[in-house]
C-alpha cells in the first residue's frame, strides 16, 4: 500500500483537527513525520521518502547554497516541511522579516505551503536575522536553510 496525495492531505487534516502536535507514520518503506507549529527541524532520518516509481522526475532548479555558520552564535532556521516558501503573508504585503529584524521565539519568519495548507514558520529563538536564503515563492526541501539568526541579540 502506498500513500497518495489524498491520503497525506487527509492525515494533515486529521492532525490539524486533533490535540496532537506531531505524528510519525511508517508504511511500506515510506516515512512521514509531521509536526505542527515548529521551526525546529526534525531529525534528518525522519523526512518523507517514497519509492522512485511514485514520483515523476523533477527538473533541476537553482537555489541558494548555504554554508554552515562559522561564526559562534549563528543559528540556522531550516524548513520543517517540503513545500513552497513565502516570505510575506500576501504578495502585496511586506516580508515578515528582513536582514536586521530582531525576532523572538514566536516571531513568524515565513510560511511554507504544503498541499494548500499554509504553515507558519516561527523563529524558535531570540535573536537578529543576519542572512536570508529562502526565496519568496520558491520550492524548499525539508531541512533546507531558510534564514540564519545571531542568537541572543
Amino acid at each position: 500500500m502506498t500513500l497518495t496525495a489524498k491520503d497525506v492531505a487527509e492525515i494533515l487534516r486529521l492532525l490539524d483537527e486533533s490535540n496532537f502536535d506531531s505524528l510519525s507514520l511508517e508504511m511500506d518503506g515510506v516515512k512521514l513525520e509531521l509536526r505542527r507549529g515548529s521551526a525546529v527541524p526534525l531529525p534528518q532520518s525522519a523526512h518523507a521518502t517514497a519509492p522512485s516509481t511514485s514520483a515523476p522526475p523533477q527538473p533541476p532548479r537553482v537555489r541558494s547554497i548555504a554554508r554552515s555558520p562559522s561564526e559562534p552564535g549563528l543559528v540556522d532556521i531550516s524548513s520543517p516541511f517540503l513545500g513552497v516558501f513565502y516570505r510575506a503573508p500576501r504578495p502585496s504585503e511586506p516580508a515578515f522579516v528582513e536582514v536586521g529584524t530582531r525576532v523572538e521565539e514566536e516571531t513568524v519568519i515565513g510560511i511554507v505551503e504544503v498541499m494548500k495548507m499554509m504553515n507558519p514558520i516561527r523563529a524558535g529563538l531570540k535573536g537578529e536575522i543576519v542572512e536570508i536564503f529562502g526565496d519568496n515563492g520558491a520550492l524548499v526541501e525539508y531541512g533546507e536553510i531558510l534564514m540564519r539568526v545571531r542568537a541572543g541579540v
